[in-house]
């Protein structure tokens, strides 16, 4: 039977129409974090974005994993919204067990999100069964790209970075100080607009500033949240654009700090479909 998988993180959303571990149709549509859209535009989202192949037929199941579905209200809104626009029955859960499932599918251990946000979890096989609280961009995300995005904007607002790396930066995204601020606290998703800033730094890690700025930001991630975990006796495993864009800074933090890592991925999507296809 064919069923429709969907992981949702804070800057867009892949989709998988899937006969057992055969992807019949994928595609790409923006965020669907509840937070931020209501029922009738997470709705809308789907209908005009996916192609019509995800409409044609009903479906076995239509499973979401989904960035703001951490309580069950917002989790009834992002059901809700499926299930009136696929006529198929929907399960949503977090975007923290999207990544565990998809990291390690059903092996335990320790899974992490490492993309705009960041999040932490020990997995069991099947559930989460521990997880230190992420806090969000403003109190924690810590090594996320809006963590990084938000201590690098500071440091070109307040002098701190290096001039010839600000200069860059300035001339790369043709923006003024006072837009940087206005795109900052005016944007109704700070945290997409921090993180698209944290990725200028990806091809400047060779400048001492830059690199520090990163491997500082995977060592706060390490102590406020995986030192939590028994995290010496077993591999650490990391999903999102972070990891994957700064893989070698990271592996580097994770050697000083007595880490061991496991997978390090794009997506969740592989595993998720190997987790589906045999449930």
């Amino acid at each position: 039977m064919l069923k429709i998988i969907a992981d949702s993180s804070n800057t867009r959303t892949e989709w998988a129409l899937v006969d057992g571990h055969d992807v019949v149709e994928r595609a790409f549509t923006t965020s669907l974090n509840p937070y931020f859209l209501s029922r009738r535009e997470i709705s809308h989202s789907i209908r005009l974005e996916l192609p019509d192949a995800f409409f044609k037929r009903r479906w076995e199941h239509v499973w979401f994993y989904g960035a703001g579905c951490s309580t069950q209200d917002k989790m009834k809104t992002v059901e809700q919204s499926l299930v009136a626009q696929f006529k198929t029955p929907a399960t949503v859960n977090s975007d923290l067990l999207g990544a565990a499932r998809g990291l390690l599918v059903r092996d335990s251990g320790l899974a992490c999100i490492l993309g705009t946000g960041s999040n932490s979890c020990y997995y069991d096989g099947t559930e989460i069964v521990k997880n230190v609280a992420p806090l969000g961009f403003i109190l924690g995300d810590e090594g996320s790209g809006s963590s990084l995005g938000k201590r690098f904007i500071a440091d070109v607002l307040k002098g701190i970075a290096p001039r010839p790396l600000s200069e860059k930066f300035f001339e790369k995204f043709s923006v003024t100080p006072n837009k940087l601020m206005d795109d900052v606290y005016s944007s109704p998703l700070p945290a997409r607009s921090l993180a698209k800033y944290a990725g200028f730094l990806a091809k400047e890690t060779e400048d001492e500033y830059a690199y520090k700025l990163v491997y500082d930001g995977f060592m706060d991630f390490f102590e406020r949240n995986i030192a939590f975990y028994d995290y010496k006796s077993q591999p650490v495993s990391f999903v999102g654009s972070m990891c994957t864009t700064y893989r070698t800074i990271l592996e580097r933090a994770a050697k000083d700090f007595g880490l061991t890592i496991g997978k390090v991925q794009t997506t969740s999507m592989p595993g998720l479909i190997e987790f589906h296809a045999t449930k």
